[in-house]
């Protein structure tokens, strides 16, 4: 059994951001347990530009932001292990892991980072009809295809679902010759970034289907079309709205899912809004020692908020490890108001806030004139800037100031929500 005092699972931008902010909060004895080859996680394969404008006031690539903290990993000679995948982790902060140079490891953490990220929603969760053809893919699987193995997936394209890495393999594919015939969202709005559609739908003339699905596919050893319908209000196809898209491919690009087996088996309580762990101000869990940050925790838009949060997180739990924090007492819930989804943190212990609170979601429809307001008790305590257009696709912040909380050390219930403008 090796003693660790941070360890960190997942070696991609969030678990390196928390390596990084626990070496500089002063843990020596950290370590990072990545399953892939190399540091770097999904940037790796992330070859297109939009990255680091919030963190480095630059636009760079994927694997070019992914460098950055790898570089700066290397600097300060952070221990991790490529290729090993972990196996199990336990309450009391037991992890198990197996590599193939160093077989079978248990680590005894003071602290651990979750870091895992998230997965693509499979075919299997949609129920499309159709034989099992190939020619069907994750778009995410497709994006390593092209960027990272050389092999191109198809030549006419069919893309489900809206989601960010849809839209931009929708370009890409471009890029490489093939037709993209459509693009085709159950709901009436995108998922993905308003950005992303006009740089990788609109500019080159790639129809966005709005309210329309997937009711069929064609072929049976290899795939040869797909029948898309339009969807009414309750989501279901509308009879007679049927129509044919030949087509050799069909990206999924249907939602993104945090990796949270191993929350589970530690015992982490999850979110059921976000599908991630339930956290506090500090991105502790409700397991002691143990946090959360980056897509293991709720999904997030932009890989600049991911290192933010990410180095929270390192920050906390090296804290924690070094026998720093104290009891905070109770904690405050926190929950969804109009229009508010999957708001995080969950939790916050009001009168231990020493720094600002970040409060993230996603707007649960398209709204027009509206802005982010805070309740205590049923009380505004806070009105946010107004805002022109909240979508899904975007996530929502607010920042809150401790002092706010200080001024209200006896409050029982915080609710976030929105407030549209009539």
């Amino acid at each position: 059994m090796r003693q660790v005092d941070v360890l960190i699972i997942g070696g991609g931008p969030a678990g390196l951001a928390a390596a990084i902010a626990a070496r500089e909060a002063g843990v020596e004895n950290l370590l990072i347990l990545e399953r892939e080859e190399s540091l770097g996680g999904i940037l790796k394969q992330c070859i297109h530009n939009g990255f680091g404008l919030q963190r480095f006031g630059e636009e760079l690539t994927g694997p070019e932001y992914a460098q950055r903290y790898i570089d700066k990993a290397m600097e300060l000679a952070l221990p991790y292990q490529c290729d090993t995948m972990v196996l199990d982790v336990t309450p009391d902060r037991v992890v198990t892991a197996i590599s193939p140079t160093e077989g079978l490891q248990q680590f005894q953490a003071k602290a651990i980072v979750l870091a895992m990220g998230c997965r693509e929603r499979p075919r299997g969760a949609l129920g499309i009809p159709g034989w099992r053809c190939s020619g069907i893919y994750s778009a995410g699987t497709a994006q390593r295809f092209v960027n990272l193995e050389g092999f191109l997936p198809g030549k006419e394209v069919v893309i489900l679902g809206s989601g960010d890495i849809g839209l931009i393999m929708a370009r890409r594919m471009t890029f490489e010759g093939c037709k993209v015939k459509a693009c085709v969202e159950l709901m009436p709005y995108s998922s993905g970034l308003k950005r992303n559609i006009v740089q990788c739908l609109d500019d080159y003339g790639i129809p966005l289907m709005l309210n329309h699905t997937v009711v069929d596919v064609a072929g049976r050893e290899r795939l040869e079309g797909v029948t898309i319908a339009q969807v009414g209000e309750n989501l279901k196809p509308i009879p007679g709205t049927e129509q044919y898209i030949p087509c050799d491919t069909l990206l999924l690009s249907v939602g993104l899912i945090p990796e949270n087996e191993l929350s589970t088996a530690a015992g982490v309580e999850l979110s059921p809004a976000t599908s991630g762990p339930v956290v506090d101000e500090t991105l502790a869990t409700n397991v002691p020692g143990i946090f959360a940050a980056g897509n293991v925790l709720h999904v997030h838009d932009l890989v600049d908020f991911v290192s933010e949060e990410s180095a929270r997180a390192g920050e906390q739990a090296a804290r924690y490890a070094l026998g720093q924090t104290a009891d905070n007492g109770p904690a405050i819930p926190v929950e969804n108001g109009f229009g508010v989804n999957g708001v995080v943190p969950q939790r916050v212990h009001a009168g231990k806030v020493d720094a600002p609170i970040r409060f993230m979601f996603r707007p649960r429809n398209v709204y027009k004139a509206v802005r982010i307001c805070v309740d205590f008790d049923g009380q505004e305590v806070l009105r946010g800037k107004p805002h022109m257009i909240m979508a899904p696709g975007e996530m929502a912040t607010l920042e809150v100031e401790p002092q706010l909380f200080a001024d209200h050390p006896d409050v029982s219930k915080i609710t976030v929500r929105l407030e549209v403008r009539q």
